[in-house]
């Protein structure tokens, strides 16, 4: 049955978070410490380990410190409120501020994902222009293509022997292929009457890769670009993690290492807010170079 899709959708996204905050506060509540019937020294040894703690009325409760489960959404919310009261503080070598991580992590991916744009659409349009070229090569883009980018990683490690530009590269071997493949694409499937106009206005080989070939495949490539935006954001966090270096994958990764699982929920939520922001700005982007014919 059909329904007319009245309603607010911002409305209906409210209501399924309220509804999900609220389980999840719920389903995370923790009963209140009882004391009865455990002797002095059971009391005496949990405090020691720091289990519970002393309550102002002379009783106990269980120590907020040391949480055991998955913490609920207002341990979350506190996380996250010392984290950003903190922001741009630096207490260390590898203790630097939410601000400064997120900076950190979104330089790496946008000097890896440039460095990835420029390469494939140069060479994308080479071989989009010639399809000999294209059959020949394209055996080792379809290899190439799905190796996962994390799987380069000791490999560009061992050879460039830094772990910041070894992250780089990485998100550049995440974003390189899938901007390759559909910029070629893009270029072979021109209208070929786009092409006979450029012929019969004798442009230049520079002129007709501007005003013609490039406009005329702008949108697959984008596409491509969007493919490939995806990708390397995926692979940037892992990278991070795995290769200790700062970054907001560094902080999911310290959090776990510190069994502080509302930190490590504090940087899930991190990432998917930094990657929201960035995917607005490449669709905003994207949406200057597109069009509908």
């Amino acid at each position: 049955m059909k329904t007319n899709g009245n309603g607010s959708p911002w409305m209906i996204s409210v209501f399924i978070l309220v509804i999900f905050l609220g389980g999840w506060h719920l389903l995370t509540l923790r009963s209140s410490f009882d004391a009865k019937g455990k002797t002095d020294e059971q009391l005496q040894m949990m405090e020691f380990n720091g289990d519970i703690v002393r309550a102002g009325a002379g009783g106990y409760v269980w120590n907020p410190e040391k949480m055991k489960g998955v913490p609920g959404p207002l341990a979350v919310v506190e996380k996250a409120r010392t984290e950003l009261s903190e922001a741009f503080v630096i207490k260390g070598t590898n203790d630097h501020g939410i601000g400064y991580l997120v900076l950190y992590t979104v330089s790496r991916f946008a000097g890896g994902f440039l460095a990835a744009s420029v390469v494939a659409i140069i060479f994308g349009v080479l071989l989009g222009l010639n399809r000999v070229l294209f059959r020949a090569v394209n055996p080792f883009i379809q290899v190439l293509k799905p190796i996962s980018p994390l799987a380069w990683m000791p490999l560009l490690l061992y050879t460039v022997k830094d772990p910041k530009w070894t992250a780089v590269l990485v998100v550049f071997m995440a974003a390189v292929w899938p901007t390759l493949a559909t910029t070629a694409f893009g270029v072979s499937s021109l209208k070929k009457e786009y092409l006979h106009v450029a012929a019969i206005l004798q442009l230049s080989w520079f002129k007709r890769l501007y005003r013609v070939i490039l406009p005329g495949a702008a949108p697959t490539i984008v596409n491509g670009l969007r493919i490939a935006f995806g990708s390397a954001l995926v692979a940037v966090v892992p990278a991070e993690m795995l290769l200790g270096e700062l970054g907001v994958g560094y902080l999911s990764w310290i959090e776990w290492n510190n069994l502080d699982i509302a930190g490590v929920i504090f940087a899930i939520l991190v990432v998917g807010v930094v990657g929201v922001i960035l995917d607005s700005g490449f669709n905003k982007l994207a949406g200057l170079v597109t069009y509908q014919e």
